[in-house]
């Protein structure tokens, strides 16, 4: 970690200029990080110096007070950018937004890690993509705590990271399989960063494979328990909220890629094939804007619940489809020359598809979305 930055609460215009200028400092990086396959180190660090870490984090918790909307926006302005950056930033981000989320409307007793958040600029990691409702790894009981093995994959923005927000599942003699909701210094003994990710985009995130062998957890570090692989009602809360953050990123960079496109296009000869390319991607642009703005004002207004959960969910896959459908569709606009990396387009076109492996995926929506419809159990 590093020191905090004098945190204040900006407006607005003062949280979006400094959104501005991250993106500026992270463009200049992206396409190294990208050819080299490695971590935005330094982008992180300019997260902190600029008081990003803990903006979500409420002022009366010494935190930035950003509120959700402009959070989005600037991930999303990262994004047409450094795709990386504001994906492994989103999802520090959102794990923050959730527990202050929690902390304001349930009255959750987060108050004490976001005040670390804020006091000490912690960078919070996720595991939720690699466990969602089943987890993984186990958790054994052992006096005083659990002793925890695991290996957690996607674990964005990792080298970075003070603590592991994670899960482990124990088989509890009397309820059965259940997941056990815990954070792990990623000092603490018997954790490490594997070098695993060399993958197609999204290259600089770190998101690395964390192991954990044999790390104790006291049970007092034990922030939540629930039933194994059935909706929770903090899943509720962690869609609504996690979601629309998380997607902003792939907006970000659809709009990037988008904006790229006609740059270039421009400079063309002008003809009706290209005229139609050019309205198809704005058609899927906008597309993906109004789909994830209905994903915002979702996680605004509504309370969580299987209808809010749904709304998100299916936002998140229209959102996807149509940010994937943009770059894909900016690389015809372009033309040839946007198969050259340095018109930065090529690396938006994989980066976008990393849109399709977050929860819920393709298929899971449907059948959430099926079974809600038809008044069928939504855990099957």
């Amino acid at each position: 970690m590093s020191a905090t930055p004098a945190l204040k609460t900006e407006t607005l215009c003062d949280w979006m200029a400094t959104g501005a200028e991250i993106a500026a400092f992270v463009g200049q990086r992206a396409a190294k990080h990208d050819s080299d396959e490695s971590f935005i180190a330094e982008n992180y660090a300019k997260l902190r110096e600029t008081g990003m870490i803990a903006a979500a984090v409420p002022t009366e918790l010494g935190g930035g007070g950003i509120d959700y909307r402009t959070l989005c926006n600037i991930i999303r302005q990262i994004g047409t950018r450094c795709g990386s950056t504001a994906l492994a930033f989103s999802m520090h981000a959102h794990l923050v937004a959730t527990a202050a989320w929690r902390w304001k409307h349930q009255k959750a007793p987060t108050d004490g890690l976001l005040r670390r958040v804020a006091a000490e600029n912690l960078v919070l990691v996720s595991s939720g993509g690699s466990d969602w409702l089943k987890s993984a790894g186990t958790a054994t009981k052992v006096d005083g705590g659990f002793r925890i093995d695991a290996r957690k994959i996607f674990s964005s923005g990792c080298p970075a990271g003070d603590l592991l927000m994670t899960s482990a599942v124990y088989d509890d003699p009397e309820a059965g399989a259940t997941v056990l909701h815990f954070g792990v210094p990623f000092k603490a003994e018997g954790v490490s960063i594997l070098d695993t990710w060399h993958v197609m985009g999204m290259r600089g995130t770190g998101s690395n494979d964390v192991e954990m062998k044999s790390v104790f957890v006291p049970d007092a570090a034990i922030a939540g328990r629930r039933p194994q692989g059935t909706w929770h009602p903090l899943f509720h809360t962690i869609s609504m909220v996690a979601f629309p953050l998380i997607y902003a990123a792939y907006v970000g960079v659809a709009e990037g890629a988008r904006d790229a496109a006609l740059a270039m296009a421009r400079s063309k000869p002008q003809n009706a094939g290209l005229i139609s390319l050019a309205g198809e991607m704005q058609t899927a642009f906008w597309t993906a804007e109004t789909a994830h703005a209905a994903m915002i004002a979702t996680a605004e207004t509504a309370m969580p619940g299987p209808e809010t959960t749904n709304a998100v969910m299916t936002g998140r896959t229209v959102t996807g489809q149509a940010a994937i459908r943009t770059a894909e569709l900016a690389l015809e606009v372009a033309g040839g020359a946007a198969f050259y990396k340095k018109a930065g387009i090529e690396r938006a076109f994989r980066d976008v598809q990393a849109a399709r492996f977050h929860p819920l995926q393709g298929p899971a929506q449907r059948d959430f979305s099926g079974r809600l419809a038809l008044g069928l159990d939504i855990d099957g």
